[in-house]
């Protein structure tokens, strides 16, 4: 999957709410309610991930997770990460 331009970019940026880009990445904050939300709630993106065949980068802090998305393989940003992204968005409104 080819690296996305910059126009490419912001055009699926614009689409997602509160993912932020960060060089060659875009991130997003979550909040949990406690260390165990947290913990369920990244259980869930791994199996989209895994489904997706695409990771993110996880960190988690008590009652937030902070979650990086980029295409490594690629040096950069993809289809593949606004894909993860909007289906991380669909399990946080669940």
């Amino acid at each position: 999957m080819p690296r996305l331009d910059e126009q490419r970019i912001a055009e699926l940026l614009a689409g997602l709410e509160g993912w932020q880009r960060q060089g060659d990445a875009i991130v997003k904050e979550f909040r949990c309610g406690d260390f165990s939300g947290s913990v369920r709630f990244v259980a869930r993106v791994a199996e989209v991930a895994d489904q997706l065949n695409h990771h993110p980068d996880v960190e988690i802090s008590w009652d937030r997770v902070r979650l990086s998305l980029t295409t490594h393989s690629q040096g950069g940003l993809t289809e593949r990460d606004f894909e993860l992204a909007r289906r991380i968005d669909e399990l946080a409104a669940e």
